[in-house]
């Protein structure tokens, strides 16, 4: 039996719990919120779903009784104030900095075990957050960035292609921001032609660039922050741990601090390393100086570029970040 805990009864949170209880990604789901009567009512209302939709998951809603959600396998932490229309994810700070804490403590009171993935914005530094304050090992926390944006940019250029979603190939790297994630559009692609050849470059960089600012324009839309595809993103992530699905989903986590490793193949002016642990296995590619030979990864990062040799040649491939084992 596999239970998962979603915290926050948002428009986030109950996307997240409805696509857990819709997708039967778990055998038991809790919602839990603050606010009386939200997590109960919308659980009800997508359990009123099961008949319809042949459901076997079980989701139940509670109003702040972290008891319910004892032994949970995995917590999906979406608490905290939404953006605004103007406003960045790092405005966000002060305020859901002291909820994050908050939860992560009630939550590893009655789940020691459970691996958490941070959606709170701005959630790479939420995600640092909990590393800091919950001294749990560095492969139970993770957090949900790359997943949403790396499914922004597809989308944006399965619309310039005219493709089949689906049939779409991209990766976002970088920090969950509209100024700090980077669309790698060298390695986008369609059925694995690249889309550099069919499409110009022009339309390529509009593609990168309604990418890096899509949760901006959403939120201008709709007046508050996305719901739909980071909700559908968080459970994908969920999946992926609880099935062991051995999915490369791009995503923050933290590298060990001041690491120096020792320098790879150099592909251009970037070297690839490997690093991580028997949970969350890591590639990095950064640029080095020849002069010293040596490289230094800082605290958060995310996975670039894999590679592996065939002959004297170097094939790349560009992958998301964390393969997930239990």
């Amino acid at each position: 039996m596999s239970k998962v805990t979603v915290v926050g009864a948002g428009n986030v949170g109950a996307t997240t719990a409805n696509v857990l209880v819709t997708s039967q990604i778990a055998d038991e789901v809790v919602l839990i919120d603050i606010k009386e009567g939200v997590s109960e009512g919308k659980a009800m209302d997508i359990m009123q779903t099961a008949n319809i939709l042949h459901l076997q998951s079980r989701l139940t809603g509670v109003t702040n009784d972290y008891a319910m959600t004892n032994n949970s396998d995995v917590v999906v932490i979406t608490s905290g104030v939404p953006r605004k229309p103007g406003m960045t994810r790092e405005e966000l700070i002060g305020v859901n900095a002291k909820i994050v804490k908050s939860v992560t403590d009630s939550v590893l009171a009655h789940s020691p075990n459970a691996i958490i993935i941070c959606v709170a914005n701005p959630m790479d530094t939420m995600t640092y957050l909990i590393h800091k304050i919950s001294g749990l090992p560095k492969n139970r926390i993770i957090g949900m960035g790359g997943a949403l944006d790396s499914a922004r940019f597809k989308y944006f250029l399965s619309i310039a292609l005219g493709a089949n979603a689906t049939e779409v190939e991209g990766i976002v790297i970088g920090g969950h921001g509209d100024t700090t994630m980077i669309p790698l559009t060298r390695y986008a692609a369609y059925r694995g032609i690249p889309a550099s050849t069919l499409i110009p470059a022009e339309q390529l960089e509009k593609v990168a660039a309604d990418t890096m600012v899509g949760g901006a324009t959403l939120t201008k839309l709709l007046g508050t922050s996305a719901w739909y595809a980071p909700g559908a993103a968080a459970a994908q992530m969920v999946a992926a741990v609880l099935g062991d699905q051995k999915k490369l989903i791009s995503c923050s986590c933290l590298l060990r601090p001041s690491l120096i490793v020792r320098i790879v193949p150099q592909v251009g002016h970037a070297v690839v390393v490997l690093c991580g642990d028997p949970v969350v296995k890591i590639i990095v590619c950064l640029s080095f100086s020849t002069a010293t030979n040596r490289l230094r990864i800082v605290n958060l990062g995310h996975i670039l570029i894999g590679y592996h040799h065939q002959g004297n040649r170097i094939r790349r491939y560009v992958r998301t970040c964390a393969c997930f084992n239990r």
